[in-house]
């Protein structure tokens, strides 16, 4: 059986969701970025403990088909943007759109009817969030980084950086406070 948690984003999130599925006593053949699947069918009890159980550790069943798709946008960008070890050469409608088999207009404009912003700005929030953290990694130059994450040069990521934070990338490294988001805050 398949099913859909919402805010389901990184590594942590997957272990604590198999910890609530193991306490259960549920057996899962996978457990993904907002999706699972377990191998017994859940009665209406059942899925309410389950739904319960993930709620107190901050995650959301869902069974709505549109908000499915709307955390399948998004598992996908978090995926591609942070998870991601090859460079970022793929256009992003383009990826959706294979990844999930739909429309990109169709995607696009649901996107925005339910979350209020565009997917190019979701997508370039958690690119500006990644870049953020490459420059506390130290390990990457900024040509190194625009090259990794797509942009076409420094002075592009350099704008987009500074319109989403107010500071250029330079001055967020010298920053001693050295703030990120969360991805689920995104």
């Amino acid at each position: 059986m398949k099913l859909h948690i919402k805010y389901m984003v990184s590594a942590r999130c997957k272990m604590a969701v198999k910890q609530e599925l193991t306490k259960l006593g549920l057996h899962f053949v996978f457990v993904d970025l907002g999706e699972i699947e377990i191998m017994e069918t859940l009665s209406t009890e059942q899925q309410t403990e389950l739904k319960l159980a993930l709620f107190v550790v901050g995650f959301e069943l869902m069974d709505d088909k549109r908000a499915v798709l709307i955390e399948k946008i998004k598992n996908a960008v978090v995926e591609m943007v942070h998870y991601s070890d090859s460079i970022i050469k793929v256009n992003f409608s383009h990826y959706l759109s294979e990844k999930l088999n739909y429309d990109y207009t169709y995607l696009a404009n649901l996107f925005s009817e339910v979350q209020g912003t565009t997917i190019e700005q979701f997508i370039i929030s958690h690119k500006v969030e990644r870049v953020k953290e490459l420059i506390l990694y130290d390990e990457l130059n900024m040509t190194e980084i625009a090259f990794k994450m797509n942009y076409s040069s420094v002075a592009h990521l350099s704008t987009q950086f500074k319109k989403v934070t107010g500071l250029t990338p330079t001055h967020f490294k010298q920053l001693k406070e050295k703030r990120r988001s969360a991805i689920e805050d995104i």
